[in-house]
C-alpha cells in the first residue's frame, strides 16, 4: 500500500499514500485502499489512546468516497471525535494532492487488555 505516517498522537494522525499500485480498473484510487488508510490512521491513533498493555481492535469503518484520485498521493488526517475506555471513534478525512476531498471516513476501534 505504501502508507508513511508522518505524526502520531492519541488525537491525531497523519499519513499519505500513493495512488499508483492502489489503483482499480478504470485506474483511479480503489475505494478500498482508502478504507484502508483510514483503518490503519485511525487505529494507529487509537492504540496511542489506549496505552501501554493495551489493544485498539476495529469495529466499525464506514466511508464516503466523493471524487476521483488518478496519480500523485493521498493525505489523510484522523482525528478523535471520542476517546472513551472502551472505545475509540476517529474521523478521517483523505484528500488528494491539491487538497480536494477525495474520502471521509469514520471509524471505532474497541479498546482491551492485551
Amino acid at each position: 500500500m505504501g502508507i508513511e505516517i508522518t505524526e502520531a498522537t492519541p488525537e491525531r494522525v497523519v499519513g499519505r499514500m500513493p495512488v499508483e499500485g492502489n489503483v482499480q480498473l478504470y485506474g483511479v484510487l480503489h475505494g478500498g485502499a482508502s478504507c484502508v488508510l483510514a483503518e490503519t490512521l485511525g487505529s494507529t491513533g487509537a492504540s496511542l489512546h489506549a496505552g501501554a498493555g493495551r489493544m485498539a481492535v476495529g469495529v466499525e469503518i464506514s466511508a464516503t468516497h466523493h471524487r476521483p484520485a488518478g496519480s500523485g498521493h493521498v493525505t489523510g488526517v484522523a482525528t478523535l471525535l471520542h476517546g472513551g475506555r472502551t472505545l475509540a471513534t476517529y474521523d478521517i478525512e483523505i484528500t488528494d494532492d491539491q487538497g480536494r476531498r477525495v474520502c471521509t471516513s469514520r471509524l471505532t476501534c474497541m479498546l482491551r487488555d492485551v
